[in-house]
């Protein structure tokens, strides 16, 4: 007896190729159970088809060789379950998915998988102020020649936690109705003016002749996304000086603890004055949400193989 392979059949010889391509689009937008229920198929087939469908397209779309990175971490699980995602900015893709943690050595593992020819070509590195993934970066043998790039999303999501806790103080030091202009306005201060609806505007008029303090604060959290609209390094921290001096004596100390982490990682803020490294820092943040929206489409995923799968291929066009 013999057996003939043949072209147009898939991996599962129960469908064609054709077919699996088929279920690989529709699972790209829609859950496993759905795409069963509508094909009259298998949960565990669908599955295995939407597999082969995603290992085409990485098959497709070649190695990567990336010049410009992104680094960040995803939440897999609950308890503090991390995994390192990297993507290639230029290309506008992930392109590894893996580690067992946030650490360095977790990193280091992606720098060992690229290979240390194509380690060499990396000139910028986009991440957030986690110290793991700058010493990871930078160690000789990964990519020491790279530029450190912090991302401005993150940034000023340490800066809405700082006017997070200004608020929390200011309602825990006032007592009785001074309160009331503070209680259930969380949302509407971590919001920015322009994005606010009328009465939310007027519900924080009203807050800031009550509460100066929240008033400053809340105009030194606006005032601050300028810091990346300057083209030149000395007005930029011209700029920062600024910022700072209007801090002084507003006794607000989450602000003055925010201002000495920026300090602290001012190299890797300053770098995005220069052209060649005004890349789109939206995209790290933007792949997280993509990530966000794909575990919970799926109620969170056992499989991490599969989910690997399902990150890697996210923004890859369809086959």
């Amino acid at each position: 007896m013999k057996n003939e392979r043949l072209d147009w059949l898939a991996d599962n010889t129960l469908y064609t190729k054709r077919f699996a391509c088929f279920v690989g689009r529709r699972c790209r937008q829609t859950p496993i159970k759905e795409v069963a229920e509508e094909l009259l198929l298998d949960w565990h087939a669908v599955k295995e088809l939407d597999k082969q469908y995603m290992r085409a397209q990485l098959c497709q779309a070649g190695c990567p060789a990336p010049r410009v990175i992104g680094i960040d971490e995803i939440a897999v699980a609950t308890g503090h379950k991390y995994r390192i995602v990297v993507s290639d900015l230029e290309r506008g893709r992930p392109i590894w998915f893996g580690g067992t943690d946030r650490s360095e050595a977790s990193l280091d593992e992606f720098f060992a998988w690229l290979g240390p020819e194509k380690c060499k070509k990396i000139r910028l590195a986009v991440m957030d102020m986690w110290k793991a993934f700058r010493k990871s970066t930078l160690k000789q043998g990964n990519a020491p020649q790279a530029t450190i790039l912090y991302d401005k999303f993150h940034i000023l999501q340490h800066l809405s936690e700082a006017m997070d806790k200004v608020r929390k103080r200011e309602y825990a030091r006032l007592a009785g109705a001074d309160r009331r202009f503070i209680k259930g306005q969380r949302y509407t201060l971590l919001s920015h003016w322009g994005n606010l609806t009328v009465e939310g505007r007027k519900a924080l008029k009203l807050l800031f002749k009550a509460n100066k303090r929240l008033h400053k604060a809340y105009l030194l959290r606006e005032s601050f996304g300028q810091l990346w609209d300057y083209q030149s390094p000395g007005w930029m921290r011209r700029f920062f000086d600024q910022w700072c001096d209007a801090l002084r004596w507003q006794r607000l100390k989450p602000f003055e603890k925010f201002a000495q982490m920026i300090e602290a990682h001012w190299d890797g803020i300053e770098a995005y004055c220069h052209e060649q490294n005004q890349v789109p820092l939206g995209f790290v943040e933007g792949i997280n949400n993509k990530i966000r929206a794909i575990q919970r489409r799926a109620y969170g995923f056992r499989d991490e193989e599969y989910l690997r799968l399902k990150i890697l291929t996210c923004m890859l066009p369809k086959l």
